[in-house]
């Protein structure tokens, strides 16, 4: 009971004030915490669990909007609409108000602010000490406890969304040393795409050419992978029928990423689909840890990255980046039927930034016909897609609550990810203490709390 009270005050505190928890916890200060208050509702007392952190990266408010008329029409509600909690997200950075990619999965993992450029190091170039006083992520405390642990990416696995939860580098670039890291980590699930960041030079693999392969340590890690126990599969068939029993899995879909991330233009020029058919969705992927965990009986931590939501959106391909927001959504929708029946988990979703400042442009259906091709830009110049790019017919929603269908385009602000209108989610236990406004630190206190029944605090 003493435990539950003290918690019960911190995620008040934390609730009004988030900033403040920071300064208290990670030894970080802001000179400016937050002043918006809550309502007076009492906060629910933590539960220990299971924690599924979907990560649609670059997804912002406009991102769910514009696969929300697409594929459900603007009166249907995605999976991502129907989960019970919500709140602002604030992803500042300790020296940027954007945050980068790398830096916004190493808070995640941490619960500590850092700067753009860390990749799990701090400016001194020493490992994180994370919001518990240990130099040690979220997944590295679980894979510490025992628990069950996986990390899925649609893109290469080494990206940040996923590496950073295990790997801790000078350069988010050095993909061979993070590959490297993920799989001496003792992950059990690794699913992803990369199969030229784990052959050595000269080696060719399922996916990979030998003049591909880009590894110059020598070490094959799809056969170190092996000899520690992994089962690896390389297509959607073979994960999909693997046994529930397999022990550890090792999925490499794709050389580089399972999605081609080039502008729709540049996709039609080289015959290349949006992602390629072999590769399971992270869904899929999802569907599988779920269902192997379940035999496992013993608490997990599942950390998975849509990376084609950011990828697609930062070369400006509207198409696509709809297409990974629908992906992700999937992912969430599984989740939420997994939380059905095993309601001791938490699910917990957010982006760190808004990949190319996405807005949805709708109008009339005099003002843009759907039979009639988008002009290059909007009137203020802002470049302007279609279902097929620039130049092309406008998108057409799902039909709404009367069986009308509206035309839209998708117009860009850039091709960099910006700070935007980001919010996180959650759904199933303790999804009740995500409200408010929260700062990006706060998601690895909440998992932590989740998982551990603890406060993650210096003094355990």
């Amino acid at each position: 009971m003493k435990y539950l009270q003290q918690f019960h005050f911190s995620w008040l505190v934390a609730l009004l004030a988030p900033l403040l928890i920071i300064t208290a916890c990670s030894g970080i200060s802001d000179p400016n915490p937050s002043q918006s208050g809550q309502d007076s509702a009492p906060t629910p007392s933590v539960q220990m669990g299971n924690v599924i952190f979907i990560h649609p990266d670059g997804a912002s408010l406009s991102h769910w909007g514009a696969a929300r008329f697409l594929h459900y029409g603007p009166d249907g509600r995605l999976n991502w609409d129907q989960m019970s909690h919500l709140a602002v997200y604030l992803g500042h950075l300790k020296n940027q108000l954007t945050a980068t990619s790398n830096a916004g999965a190493v808070i995640h993992a941490t619960g500590v602010k850092v700067q753009a450029d860390s990749c799990g190091l701090d400016e001194t170039g020493q490992p994180v000490k994370a919001t518990s006083g240990k130099p040690e992520t979220i997944m590295q405390a679980a894979i510490a406890r025992g628990y069950g642990t996986a990390l899925i990416n649609s893109g290469i696995i080494s990206e940040p969304g996923t590496g950073a939860f295990v790997a801790k580098v000078k350069n988010r670039n050095a993909h061979a040393e993070i590959t490297k890291q993920i799989l001496e980590s003792g992950v059990d699930v690794i699913l992803g795409g990369g199969e030229v960041w784990y052959l050595p030079k000269g080696t060719a693999g399922y996916y990979a050419q030998a003049d591909q392969s880009r590894r110059e340590d020598g070490i094959n890690l799809i056969e170190l992978a092996k000899q520690k126990g992994y089962t690896v599969v390389y297509t959607r068939e073979e994960l999909l029928t693997l046994p529930n029993t397999t022990k550890k899995i090792l999925g490499v879909f794709a050389a580089d990423d399972t999605y081609n991330d080039a502008s729709e233009e540049d996709l039609r020029n080289q015959v290349l689909p949006l992602y390629e058919s072999s590769a399971p969705s992270v869904a899929e992927m999802l569907e599988v840890t779920l269902r192997q965990f379940s035999q496992k009986q013993k608490p997990f931590l599942v950390v998975l990255e849509e990376e084609g939501s950011d990828n697609f959106a930062n070369a400006n391909n509207a198409r696509g980046t709809i297409e990974a927001v629908k992906r992700a959504d999937d992912a969430i929708g599984l989740a939420m039927k997994f939380i059905n029946q095993n309601p001791n988990t938490l699910l917990l979703t957010a982006a760190d930034s808004d990949a190319g400042g996405l807005e949805v442009v709708g109008e009339e259906l005099g003002e843009m016909p759907i039979n009639q091709k988008l002009p290059p830009t909007n009137k203020n110049g802002a470049p302007l897609d279609g279902r097929d790019g620039t130049g092309s017919f406008p998108f057409l929603s799902a039909q709404d609550a009367k069986g009308q269908r509206f035309p839209f385009a998708i117009a860009w602000s850039g091709f960099n990810d910006n700070a935007g209108a980001i919010v996180a989610k959650a759904h199933g236990l303790n999804a009740a203490l995500l409200q408010g406004t929260i700062d990006n630190t706060d998601l690895y206190r909440l998992m932590y709390s989740t998982l551990f029944g603890t406060q993650p605090s210096p003094s355990e």
